[in-house]
């Protein structure tokens, strides 16, 4: 359980609207292949705050719906309730690279397909990640 924080105004755009709507992430999670069953996505109202309840079908579909949705445009803040043990994530910063993400948090560089691997299907191209972008570090 716990409350993740994202860059509103960085991310994937869905629609038109400033916050995306419940049936626009639901499509989002589908286009990535992610298994909701289990699942129910909340958008809080005249808010950028996503509550994901209910129980994931395991800990890494937790986690890649919890980035799925925090990083879309418009979306601030997601509050993950799910039971299960806090997900690491780090935050791009200018200049960084996997290879740089994995020597920080994996201790070595050329770990950084391990976390490409766990950002798919959300990362299509290692080489392609932004600053305010939001990623999975495997265990």
């Amino acid at each position: 359980m716990g409350l993740f924080s994202f860059l509103k105004g960085k991310g994937k755009k869905l629609g038109t609207e400033a916050t995306p709507a419940k049936a626009e992430l639901e499509a989002e999670l589908d286009t990535l292949g992610l298994d909701k069953s289990g699942v129910e996505i909340e958008v809080e109202p005249d808010s950028s705050k996503v509550k994901i309840k209910g129980q994931p079908k395991d800990q890494e579909t937790r986690e890649k719906m919890i980035l799925a949705v925090g990083n879309i445009e418009g979306v601030a803040e997601v509050e993950d309730e799910a039971e299960g043990p806090s997900p690491t994530f780090h935050e791009v910063k200018e200049g960084e690279n996997l290879w740089k993400i994995a020597e920080a948090t994996l201790g070595d560089g050329s770990r950084y397909t391990e976390i490409f691997e766990a950002n798919k299907p959300m990362l299509s191209d290692p080489d392609k990640i932004y600053p305010g972008q939001v990623l999975r570090i495997p265990a």
